[in-house]
C-alpha cells in the first residue's frame, strides 16, 4: 500500500434516504490510491448502499463524496465511469446477447475517459477468460459471469474501483486466484473499496476495515483488530470469534 498524501476518495457524513429510513446515517471514510479497504457488517447495515451513491446509481441526500478533492456526489455512473471510477455488482449485468469480448470493448469504447486503446486480449488472459471470448456472456456460469463484470470494469481503465460481493459463489480455487488479482490491481495503483461478507476473503485482500451498522461505521482498523472489539462481536461477528 503507498497511501498519497491526500485521499483519492473522501466520503464526509454521507446521508441516503428511503422514505423515512436511514439507510447511510452520516458514513465517512477515506481511501487512498494503492488501498484496497473493506466494507463489512450485517445485512442492512448500508454496505451496498454505500457504494452505490459513490459510483453514482443513488444521488446522496447530505454529506459529500469527494474524488480527487472535487465533489461528485449526485453525478451519473457513465459520467463517473470517464472519470476513473468503476463498479461491480452482486449480479452481473453483462450485456447478455453479446460475447465476452464484445462486452468488454463496447466498455473500453464507452467508459474509457482518457481516450486510450485497452488491450482486450490481454485483460481477458489476465482473468483467464480468453478462451470464453466468444462466448456470449448469457452461456457463462455465475464465476465467469462475475469475472466478466470485472473485466468490463477495468476495460475503463478505473482509479477507484468498487467491489461488491465478487467472492460470492466461487470455490475456493477461484476465491484464491481472485484475492491476488485484487491484491496485484492495488499494487499497481488501483484503490480499491470491497464489500464482501467472506471474511477470510476479506483478511486476504484489504489493509483495514470499516464494519458498518445500521448505517454508520462502528469500527475502523484492520480485520484482526474487528475480531478483538466488543461492539463489532456484538453486533456482526458474534461470541465465536471473541477473543
Amino acid at each position: 500500500m503507498c497511501p498519497e498524501a491526500v485521499p483519492l476518495l473522501r466520503v464526509e457524513r454521507l446521508i441516503k434516504r428511503f422514505g423515512g429510513f436511514r439507510a447511510l446515517d452520516g458514513v465517512s471514510l477515506h481511501l487512498s490510491g494503492g488501498e484496497v479497504l473493506g466494507l463489512v457488517g450485517p445485512n442492512g447495515s448500508g454496505k451496498t448502499t454505500c457504494i452505490n451513491v459513490v459510483s453514482g446509481l443513488y444521488a446522496p441526500d447530505g454529506g459529500g463524496v469527494l474524488f480527487q478533492n472535487h465533489s461528485i456526489g449526485g453525478r451519473g455512473a457513465h459520467m463517473l465511469a470517464r472519470l476513473g471510477i468503476n463498479r461491480t455488482f452482486q449480479s452481473p449485468r453483462p450485456f447478455l446477447s453479446l460475447s465476452v469480448r464484445e462486452n468488454v470493448e463496447v466498455a473500453a469504447t464507452y467508459g474509457r475517459g482518457d481516450g486510450s486503446a485497452v488491450d482486450v486480449d490481454a485483460l481477458l488472459a489476465s482473468l483467464e477468460l480468453d478462451r470464453h471470448a466468444a462466448r456470449r456472456a448469457e452461456d457463462l456460469n455465475s464465476a465467469q459471469q462475475k469475472t466478466l463484470d470485472l473485466a468490463r470494469a477495468l476495460a475503463t481503465a478505473p482509479k477507484l474501483l468498487l467491489v461488491d460481493e465478487l467472492a460470492a459463489g466461487l470455490n475456493p480455487a477461484e476465491l484464491g486466484r481472485m484475492a491476488e488479482r485484487l491484491r496485484a490491481l492495488a499494487r499497481d495503483g488501483m484503490a480499491l473499496l470491497v464489500v464482501e461478507h467472506l471474511m477470510r476473503f476479506i483478511d486476504r485482500v484489504t489493509d483495514r476495515v470499516i464494519v458498518m451498522n445500521a448505517g454508520r461505521e462502528i469500527f475502523e482498523g484492520t480485520l484482526a483488530a474487528a475480531t478483538r472489539d466488543a461492539e463489532v462481536v456484538r453486533v456482526f461477528l458474534g461470541t465465536a470469534h471473541a477473543g
